[in-house]
This record gives structure tokens, sequence and C-alpha cells, in this order.
């Protein structure tokens, strides 16, 4: 039943998803990124301190959702300078908030630092969809990365199911096996290069997609796992529940997260 809910809420996002990335502004873009980002750092904030006797403070949240959204809008106009000035203005921010409570919590920079890895690991690689999208067929390349990461998860699960013997991380994650982990990365190869050439008609190009896919789909996989090492460490199973079958939206893009940073890279140094 579990299985059956997650394809059914793919197969009903995945239209909606497609039609913003290809028929939406840039600005709706922004602004689904900007949901994405505030939603996946609330789950994150929720897993992270699950842990601990206290819980997470409210200044710590509103800090994290304002910057996570200034950083949305620094991608928007597309200013690196922005986005800097923002991270900088969060250590200010978290700066004040510690002289504030270390007279009566000497432990809060473990809460400071939570909160500063949080807003690396989600909103700063979710703007660069933003500078992506402001690239050439950009549209077209994020949903390369999204088929990408989908085929990995995907080829990773039914070869693990099929043929999976040896565990790939057996204390973060029991059920992941190293002959899923090869399947993923083989299907998602597969996928990104018939994607670009269907769409790009170009064989060479097609090609040179070849090693960025095998980048992606291990980067995904690191992400996927380090979710997981999360949530194992603070006893939770999932990170929400927002999607149905698949649990929060930190769960639905945990694998995305780490492979947005290569494929920028990617298609700046190697592809365009």
């Amino acid at each position: 039943m579990q299985h059956i809910k997650r394809w059914i809420t793919a197969l009903i996002l995945a239209p909606l998803l497609l039609w913003v990335l290809i028929k939406g502004s840039l600005m709706a873009i922004a602004v689904l990124v900007s949901l994405v980002a505030v939603f996946a750092v609330r789950e994150y904030l929720r897993i992270i301190f699950g842990n601990t006797d206290e819980p997470v403070s409210n200044t710590i949240k509103i800090i994290s959702y304002t910057v996570s959204v200034l950083l949305v809008v620094g991608a928007y106009i597309g200013s690196w300078e922005i986005l800097f000035l923002v991270l900088a203005l969060d250590l200010m921010a978290l700066a004040i908030f510690v002289l504030s409570r270390f007279s009566v919590d000497q432990t809060i920079f473990n809460s400071i630092s939570k909160q500063v890895l949080g807003i690396v690991y989600i909103p700063v690689p979710l703007c660069l969809l933003i500078f992506i999208r402001q690239l050439e067929d950009g549209i077209f390349w994020i949903i390369w990365l999204l088929i990408v990461v989908f085929a990995s998860d995907t080829g990773a699960f039914y070869t693990g199911t099929f043929f999976g013997k040896r565990p790939l991380a057996p204390k973060i994650s029991p059920k992941k096996t190293i002959e899923g982990s090869l399947g993923g990365i083989a299907a998602s190869m597969l996928a990104g290069f018939v994607f670009c050439l269907i769409f790009f008609h170009d064989l060479s190009l097609a090609f040179l997609t070849i090693p960025g896919s095998l980048m992606i789909a291990v980067a995904g996989q690191i992400g996927d796992l380090f979710e997981s090492a999360m949530k194992r460490a603070s006893g939770i199973k999932d990170s929400g529940r927002l999607l149905p079958g698949h649990g929060g939206m930190l769960d639905r893009i945990d694998g995305v997260l780490p492979a947005i940073p290569v494929l920028y890279a990617y298609l700046v140094f190697v592809l365009l």
C-alpha cells in the first residue's frame, strides 16, 4: 500500500511540477523553490533537534525561514553578492542570538551549528536551481536533473529488491545494498543519455552527460544516506507527512540537494 501511495503521489505531482517548470515564469519557479526550502528547513529542524530535551527555539525557526526565502530572492535577482550578504546577515543574527542566551545556556553553540548546517544543506543548493534556470536551456537541464535522480532512486530500489545481497550502509539504512546502488547508477546514466538524445538531438552532448549522470547519481545516493543518518540519530522514520508514500519534503528532495551543485558545476565548466 505504501508503494502504491508513493507512485500515486508521484503521478499527481510530476505533471504539476513540469507545468510550473515549462510554462511558469522565473518568479513562479522562485516561489516554488521558496516553499520547498521553507518546508524542508522546517522538517530539518525537527529532525536535527529531535534527540534533544529542549524544542528548537522559535527564534532559530524565524531566522532560518527568513534566510531561506531571502537566499532565493537573491538568486531570483541573479546576484551572488546578495547571497553572500544574506549568509553574513544570518551569522550576525545568530551571533546576537548567542549573546542573548549565553548567560543561561552555554550549550547554545550546538543549536547555532545545527542551524548553519541546515542553511548550507537546504536553501543554498536550492538557490542554484534559479541560476540553472537562467542558463541556456536551463528548464530542460532541471528536468534532466530530476529524471536522473528519480532514475537512480527507482533503479536502486528495484535492483536492490530483486538482486540485492550485500548491504551498502547497514548501520544507516539496512535495506540499501551495493547491488541496488550500482543498479541505480546504471539506470541514471541510461535515463540521462536517452533524455538528452531525445530533447537535444545531439549525440555528442548525450555522451558528455554520462559522466555527469554518474556523479549526480552518486551525489544523490550520498544525500539519501545523509538524511537517513540524521533521522536514525534522532529516532525518526520520516521527516514529515506532507507527501503520502514519500514522507516529508526533505524525504523527497534529499537526493536532489547534493546533486544540484554537481549539475551546476558540470554545466558551467564542462557542457556550456
